[in-house]
Parts: C-alpha cells; sequence; structure tokens
C-alpha cells in the first residue's frame, strides 16, 4: 500500500530571476500577472518584453509533483498521479521524479498536449510570481480518477492541489465520502480560483492557505468543517478547526520562497500517513518549509526528514 498519494500536476517551471522593482513593473503592466505569493492560471504563454534575468532555469516543478517529491523526502512511499505530455522526455519529468523516490508508474502520456507549463519570478528577496498554463495537466478527468481510484482509496494520505481541473477533484471527493477507511485529505487550493466549492467536501480533513489564498476563500473556510492551516511566511502557522494549534517558524534567511508551501503539504502528509498527530506534523511541515526557501529552487531545495528532525530536536532543546 502506497503511504502518500498526490494527485494533481506535473509542470516544467521556467523561473525568473529578476531585481524586485522589474517585476512590480510587470505586475503594474500585465493583467494576467499574479500578485507576490501568488498562483494564477493563464490560456497560454505569455508575452512579455525581452527580460535582462539574472538567471533563466527550466526544471521540473508543478504543484502535484512537488508535493509528492516533499512526501518522498519525509519518508514516505508516495506515488504521483497525474498527466504529462508528448515532450516530458525532453525535460526527464519522470525520470526526474522517479530519482526522487516517487512512484509514476500509472502517470498517464497525453500525445496531443505538451506537459504543463509555470512561469515563475523570483525577487531579491526570494519572494515568488506564478503563472501556469495547464497543458496535459488538465487532461486529469474524472475517467483518470476511476481507473486509478483503487490507489488513492487505499493510500493513508491524499495530496489534492488547485492545478489540475475541479471536475477531477470532485470526483475523488465524492467517491471518498462514501468509504468507510479513506485516506486523510489534505487540499492545498492554489490557485485559490474557483477552489471553494472543494472545501465543502466532507472529505476534505486539512486545507492548506497561505496569506492570499486565505484571502480569497475566507467565507468558505468560515464554513469548512475541518482543520485550516493558515501560512503566513515568517510569521506563525495557525491552525484551526478540530485543532487548534500555533507553530513559530525557525529563523531564516530566504532567498526563494517557491516551494515552501509545497514543502509544508509533503511533509504534513507523510507525517499523517505514519499516524503521527496532527500538532507533531504540523511542526515538522512548519520547519520543512522553512528550510525550502534558502535554497533556489523547489524540488532539490525540500530538505529530507533527518534534516528536518535534527532541526526539531534542536528546538525542542533550546525550549
Amino acid at each position: 500500500m502506497t503511504d502518500v498519494v498526490s494527485l494533481g500536476s506535473a509542470n516544467v517551471d521556467r523561473t525568473r530571476y529578476l531585481p524586485t522593482d522589474r517585476i512590480r513593473d510587470l505586475e503594474t503592466r500585465y493583467d494576467w500577472f499574479p500578485a507576490a505569493g501568488e498562483t494564477v492560471r493563464i490560456d497560454g504563454s505569455p508575452e512579455l518584453p525581452t527580460l535582462e534575468v539574472e538567471r533563466d532555469e527550466s526544471v521540473v516543478g508543478g504543484k502535484g509533483a512537488n508535493q509528492a517529491v516533499a512526501a518522498a523526502r519525509a519518508g514516505a512511499e508516495t506515488a504521483f498521479l497525474g498527466c504529462v505530455g508528448s515532450d516530458e522526455a525532453e525535460f526527464g519529468v519522470l525520470e526526474t521524479l522517479a530519482d526522487r523516490g516517487v512512484a509514476v508508474d500509472h502517470v498517464a502520456a497525453v500525445a496531443d498536449r505538451e506537459t504543463g507549463k509555470a512561469y515563475v519570478f523570483v525577487d531579491d528577496a526570494g519572494e515568488s510570481w506564478i503563472a501556469i498554463v495547464g497543458g496535459a495537466n488538465d487532461a486529469v478527468d474524472g475517467a483518470y480518477v476511476d481507473r486509478h481510484y483503487d490507489r488513492i482509496r487505499t493510500a493513508d494520505a491524499l495530496l489534492l492541489q488547485n492545478e489540475i481541473s475541479v471536475a477531477a477533484m470532485e470526483r475523488v471527493l465524492e467517491r471518498l465520502e462514501d468509504e468507510p477507511t479513506r485516506p486523510t485529505v489534505v487540499f492545498n487550493p492554489a490557485p485559490a480560483d474557483g477552489a471553494g466549492p472543494l472545501c465543502s467536501r466532507s472529505a476534505v480533513d486539512i486545507v492548506v492557505v497561505n496569506e492570499t489564498e486565505h484571502a480569497a476563500l475566507e467565507k468558505q473556510l468560515a464554513d469548512f468543517d475541518g482543520t485550516v492551516v493558515r501560512t503566513q511566511g515568517a510569521d506563525d502557522v495557525v491552525a484551526t478547526g478540530a485543532v487548534d494549534y500555533q507553530v513559530t517558524p525557525p529563523v531564516v534567511e530566504p532567498v526563494d520562497t517557491t516551494g515552501a508551501g509545497d514543502a509544508f503539504c509533503g511533509t504534513l502528509a507523510a507525517l499523517m500517513s505514519e499516524g503521527e498527530g496532527l500538532e507533531r506534523a504540523l511542526e515538522a511541515a512548519t520547519v520543512a518549509g522553512s528550510l525550502a526557501t534558502v535554497t533556489e529552487g523547489v524540488q532539490h531545495a525540500i530538505p529530507d526528514r533527518e534534516t528536518v528532525e535534527r532541526v526539531l530536536e534542536n528546538r525542542a532543546r533550546d525550549g
């Protein structure tokens, strides 16, 4: 049995490191451009002026894939479910995930689409702005969910994000609601647009949001029966609902915050799959999310379980 399943997106991330004032100029100039810390969907590759970037990198990403890697790094037997395009081998998407400890044997290849893309802009302080193009991720539908439902149903924890169709997630949650036993479901509504209805599903146990997502979904989250976990950058992580708890992140010097939320969610799900209490899982996830910001990039910046545990031990000893 798989400990954690992440049903979601796989992207090729094109990351551009730019001065803060240049990104602010793009934010002002283009209606589609995300706000700081926000992920938005766009219809196609953005048309941008020639940018004098400090660096321009293309790596494997996507919230579903990133969170799967984070769960695997935290020690969970992890599978990723989703779709990639005809160009995945060019970027080594599946090979990279497999090398990082994630099972990819049920990922579908879509011949007539490209793998999803993400355009990530990172400023001098490590803050990120993200715009995504669905590509093959849009092929994850109810039929795909039904084909792989047994693998989802028998997992200990299920990770969901909002970079695949809401209909696909509605399908899996609808089926899980009728199960006598089911995985713990961790939902990260990023991007927030269209995610509201999923917060009302009884199969969702934990919703993890950052400040931007919390503001966008505040009304729906107020009616949510499970636990809402709100991450706030360097400020305390606050959990409310079934458990009321706060965790202060370790002090770090961030250089890239892009993968912090994914490291948090994947680690949280991994510990929940082990039967750890939510408070302990939140502490580990908070450390993992913080440590993921001190290295540029996303997947390779996610700390392993040993590193997280060492920080937790030091924090406990220091009081």
